[in-house]
């Protein structure tokens, strides 16, 4: 196998070097699971349809060659084919890939692959030990299985668009793929579940469910009481001062004062200390507006750099506000290595560092069909 220059790439390197993954989802969430899977040296094959994934369209691209960045880093280290599933010959190729796989990634609505023929019936009666991840909106039963899903309208369902804003203000999902990125890493985990498990099954991954796994417990405490969690901002009912709080010169600072002892200190530095409204979780949660104003008066007369250091000074937690120029010249950032260049391309390194077996960043998702021909012709 070659990069777009002619020269070999390495081969399947790392603890899943011995695992071969059919991805043939799209967009976001199946490719995050597969390129997890790939970023530990499972060999992975993305499957695209004829023209290509939309993807390599969307959003911001690569200034010298065109290709989306999304592409680029969702779908590292994969070897990529077009096959059109509903043509007899790319058919047969894609269950010739099925005969020696491990895992299959899918995320069409549900239903799909059985009318294309494609189900699980078909599938594990040729391989009896493949994992069959499927990811979709609502997952592959229930009222809503038939729905498109999207990102948003997991956010939306979940909880979490509900809680998210100012209290007087709309209900906001995240400005990022949150969902796509948590149900990747999600579904990877439930397919090296299921591997370990040595027999063959399908993983029923979706959006909606895995965003509700992260409400903890909000559900539990409707159920028994009634109460729902308020909007608030930044802040959490049970966790006060908490949120982002501005600073003399114009930048910010998050503060969050989870555990007791943290808070103890920060009332010390507040001048608060001997507050007895302030002196336990439900007092300061009890006089939220006046600790509030505390701590945004005490930032605002300070420069961040003040800030973080009196906050330091304390033990007490705090991190200043970065965006993406910020990251970019950040020591710890660079000491841990947590943006790496590939292939001229810099994204983020892999999602956690084995001691022994570690992964390894390869290549960039590579342009469209680039290994179709030796695929087409000798399988894996």
């Amino acid at each position: 196998m070659e990069n777009e220059d002619g020269e070999a790439l390495a081969g399947p390197a790392g603890p899943l070097g011995d695992v071969r993954v059919i991805d043939m989802s799209s967009v976001l969430a199946g490719p995050n699971c597969a390129r997890y899977l790939a970023d530990f040296g499972a060999d992975v094959i993305k499957v695209e349809r004829p023209g290509g994934d939309s993807l390599r369209h969307m959003a911001w691209r690569d200034p010298r060659d065109g290709e989306g960045l999304w592409w680029k880093v969702v779908n590292r280290n994969k070897r990529t084919v077009v096959l059109d599933v509903k043509d007899d010959t790319d058919r047969e190729v894609l269950l010739g890939l099925v005969d020696d796989a491990d895992v299959l990634v899918e995320n069409s609505r549900p239903g799909t692959m059985e009318r294309l023929g494609l189900g699980p019936d078909v599938l594990l009666a040729r391989r009896s030990s493949l994992v069959m991840t499927r990811i979709s909106g609502f997952g592959q039963s229930g009222p809503y299985a038939h729905r498109p899903g999207f990102a948003t309208i997991a956010e939306a369902m979940s909880g979490l668009a509900a809680l998210n804003g100012e209290p007087d203000g709309a209900p906001l999902p995240p400005p990022i793929a949150l969902t796509d990125e948590v149900t990747g890493l999600a579904a990877a985990f439930a397919t090296m579940v299921a591997l370990h498990s040595g027999v063959g099954q399908v993983v029923d991954a979706n959006l909606l469910e895995t965003m509700f796994q992260l409400m903890g417990p909000l559900a539990s405490l409707y159920a028994l009481t009634g109460e729902q969690q308020p909007r608030l901002g930044g802040g959490l009912p049970y966790t006060v001062p908490r949120g982002s709080y501005l600073c003399s010169d114009g930048r910010w600072v998050a503060i969050s004062t989870s555990s007791d002892t943290v808070a103890a200190r920060v009332m010390e530095l507040l001048g608060v200390g001997d507050d007895e409204r302030f002196a336990d979780f439900a007092g300061r949660a009890e006089h939220r507006d006046e600790l509030e104003e505390v701590m945004a008066g005490w930032c605002a007369s300070r420069t961040r750099d003040e800030v973080v250091a009196a906050f330091e000074d304390a033990q007490a937690a705090i991190g200043p506000v970065l965006d993406m120029s910020d990251i970019a010249l950040d020591p710890h950032y660079a000491a841990r290595g947590a943006i790496e260049e590939v292939d001229g391309t810099p994204m983020q390194s892999l999602v956690a560092r084995l001691s022994a077996t570690p992964g390894a960043l390869r290549w960039p998702g590579r342009r469209l069909d680039a290994d179709g021909d030796s695929i087409r012709a000798t399988g894996w």
